[in-house]
């Protein structure tokens, strides 16, 4: 399935990127991260174009971009670019919907990403990429008013997602306590 190895790629892309960040290779960094970006949008293109939409691809898909997104996070965590609870929000939505995604499993059911989740992820990969952008500046005022704002707007759309993902699907979450 050429989708799946396409996404596959990109969780592999997650170690040169953080070699980049690591190394302080900020440009390579910005282009790893943006081609890596990039196979989110074309694997899925491809799968529903190919028909080869799978339970494996509703499930690593997602992760990958879950990965790929924390690891930047981390990285702009140390460099003092991002907020900690940006990150605490983040990765909270993230393992919210991903115990939803297991309980639904158990049940039989696999949650494939939706709109929110899907502008969700487009709006973290955007905000990464201008921070990344900006990031050898950050001590001039527009760069940290760059990264502040795509701090907020990134933490805001992630609470949108969650708080969306559990009202559309309360019933597993009642059924489950």
């Amino acid at each position: 399935m050429i989708p799946n190895i396409i996404t596959l790629a990109r969780v592999a892309l997650i170690p040169v990127f953080m070699g980049c960040m690591g190394a302080g290779w900020r440009v390579a960094a910005l282009v790893i991260f943006s081609v890596a970006s990039a196979t989110d949008f074309v694997d899925g293109f491809l799968a529903r174009r190919m028909g080869q939409v799978t339970n494996f691809g509703k499930v690593i898909d997602p992760l990958a971009d879950k990965l790929l997104v924390l690891t930047a996070l981390i990285y702009f965590i140390r460099e003092d670019s991002v907020a900690v609870w940006v990150a605490v929000v983040v990765l909270a939505r993230e393992l919210m919907v991903s115990a939803l995604r297991i309980v639904a499993a158990s049940e039989g059911r696999v949650l494939a990403a939706d709109l929110s989740g899907k502008v969700k992820t487009v709006t973290q990969i955007f905000c990464v990429i201008a921070i990344l952008t900006v990031w050898h500046r950050v001590e001039m005022f527009p760069s940290v008013a760059i990264c502040d704002f795509a701090s907020w707007v990134m933490a805001a759309v992630t609470v949108w997602s969650g708080a969306d993902y559990l009202v559309r699907h309360r019933k597993i979450l009642k059924r489950s306590i």
